[in-house]
């Protein structure tokens, strides 16, 4: 049985239905078509969470799925920003308490405006990381909606 990560204590506090699945871990390969493939999944209902910064308004999160990426013109605009960019890596544990390949949405150090691609909503179950390498959250996407406090959003591009 997985070790509850923080994300996973919020949803239990949340009341919010989720389930815990692990995978393993290739280090060199932390990509979401990694991840998919270990889980079994396509990798349209494989999520991944990017923290970017915008020009005005600072740091916000984006949720999109594995197959697709952020549209950095889209993102800025529905996050009140002119431009944005992907923040520097090093920043990622700091700002966030996460690390590449284990971060979430839900429950970072502080709370993050937070956006998830709208084609989420045409599943019933998406996955998301629950805050550590090698274990996702599977669960419906209005409760990620709800447990990260976030917006849908028209914020992805094909690949």
């Amino acid at each position: 049985m997985a070790e509850k990560t923080n994300a996973a204590r919020i949803l239990d506090r949340m009341k919010i239905k989720y389930e815990l699945v692990e995978y393993a871990v290739d280090p060199e390969n932390l990509a979401a078509d990694h991840v998919a493939e270990e889980l079994g999944e396509p990798i349209e209902q494989v999520f991944k969470t990017l923290v970017l910064r915008g020009d005005k308004n600072g740091v916000f999160v984006c949720v999109v799925a594995g197959d697709r990426e952020v549209d950095l013109k889209k993102a800025a605009k529905v996050s009140g920003n002119k431009k944005a960019e992907m923040i520097a890596m090093k920043e990622l544990l700091p700002l966030t308490g996460y690390i590449r390949g284990g971060c979430t949405s839900i429950g970072m150090k502080k709370h993050f405006p937070t956006f998830i691609s709208e084609e989420a909503l045409d599943f019933p179950f998406i996955y998301v990381s629950a805050g550590k390498r090698g274990l996702q959250l599977k669960l419906s996407p209005t409760d990620l909606v709800k447990a990260a406090d976030a917006i849908c959003a028209d914020i992805a591009t094909d690949l």
